[in-house]
C-alpha cells in the first residue's frame, strides 16, 4: 500500500496520513477517507476544483496529460507541483506521496 500524507492550507484542518492501493486516484483516496476536496465534474478532468499540490512522490503518480495541464491553468494559484486529484492515479504501491490540499473555502463548488 502507498502512504499518502495530506496537509492543508486551512490551518484549522489537521494533517492526515492514510494508505491507498495502486490504481486509486488521489480523489478516490480523499473520498474513501473523508477528506474534503471539491470535485464539481465528478472526477472526469472537466474542471479544476480538485486541484492539489503534489509536494513529493510525483514519480509514483500517472504522468500529467495535456488535458489536465489545460485545466490546471484555470485553477486558483497553480504552481509547478499542481495536479488534479482525479487524474493522479497511484502507479507505485510502495510510494510515499505528500499532497497539500488548497483552502477549499476559496473554491466555488459543490460540497462533497
Amino acid at each position: 500500500m502507498a502512504t499518502i500524507k495530506f496537509t492543508f492550507e486551512d490551518p484549522k484542518i489537521e494533517p492526515k496520513t492514510v494508505e491507498a492501493a495502486e490504481g486509486e486516484s488521489i480523489l478516490d483516496v480523499t473520498e474513501d477517507h473523508h477528506i474534503h476536496l471539491n470535485h464539481n465534474c465528478g472526477g472526469v478532468c472537466a474542471c479544476s476544483t480538485c486541484h492539489v499540490y503534489v509536494e513529493s512522490g510525483e514519480d509514483a503518480l500517472e504522468e500529467i496529460s495535456d488535458k489536465e495541464e489545460d485545466f490546471i491553468d484555470r485553477a486558483i494559484n497553480p504552481r509547478l507541483e499542481s495536479r488534479l486529484a482525479c487524474q493522479c492515479e497511484i502507479i507505485d504501491g510502495d510510494a510515499i506521496i505528500e499532497i497539500k490540499v488548497p483552502d477549499q473555502s476559496k473554491i466555488i463548488g459543490h460540497e462533497h
